[in-house]
């Protein structure tokens, strides 16, 4: 499983950070200074860091400089929003720089690029008996292949990266059809209609009121 270490003192940011991800299939471990995630990394391998700048012992950006030689990926997290800080952080080595506040959705999609880009990605995710082989994009269902579209497919893996996130119609338009969304829920909604039905998933795909669509996954 992908290991994923947040370096965050603002509490709840850090638990949002945890439970979102931790609902999308990573492990996760938070920490809340960078003393203690300069420590952390040099007893255990992490898949990728999400950084905080402002933390207390050492800041952000010190610990960068720690961490560029140990070739882990690395993503900003941060309220420093002005260029230079944005330049700065890139130019340690940090493989992205999001600033606060986020949209959870676009977190994830900024984790799954850089997992990606290191090669570092799940290629197997599992819920029920669906099974996803991400490297040979196969889709099956208790061994049986489904058949998919290839807008059909994206669209489960953003379900699947999501779990237990209401997605707005217009985030899920633009991250599967990669446009503008103009306000037509049609396509959205029909091919969620058309995954629900290959995938036997009308109760899991739930309607969210006034919003678009949530996958709900309850906790093991």
């Amino acid at each position: 499983m992908i290991k994923i270490l947040i370096v965050e003192d603002e509490r709840p940011i850090a638990d949002l950070l945890d439970m979102s991800l931790t609902a999308a299939g990573y492990c996760c471990e938070c920490l809340d200074n960078g003393v203690a995630a300069a420590d952390a990394v040099e007893k255990q391998r992490y898949d990728l860091i999400l950084l905080d700048v402002m933390l207390p012992g050492i800041d952000g950006f010190e610990l960068m400089e720690f961490l560029a030689p140990l070739e882990i990926p690395v993503i900003f997290i941060t309220a420093r929003s002005a260029l230079k800080d944005r330049i700065k952080g890139l130019k340690l080595g940090a493989d992205d720089y999001i600033v606060k506040p986020f949209e959870i959705a676009e977190l994830l999609a900024r984790v799954e690029t850089v997992l990606r880009r290191y090669h570092k990605t799940e290629s197997r995710i599992v819920l029920d008996d669906v099974v996803v082989d991400t490297q040979s994009r196969v889709v099956t269902k208790a061994g049986a292949p489904i058949s998919l579209t290839a807008k059909e497919y994206n669209l489960l893996l953003l379900f699947l990266q999501n779990k237990n996130i209401a997605l707005f119609r217009e985030t899920i338009y633009e991250r599967v059809w990669e446009n503008d969304y103009m306000g037509d829920s049609r396509t959205v909604d029909l091919h969620v209609q058309r995954l629900r039905k290959k995938l036997g998933w009308q109760e899991r795909i739930a309607a969210v009121y006034k919003v678009g669509y949530r996958l709900e996954v309850k906790d093991s």
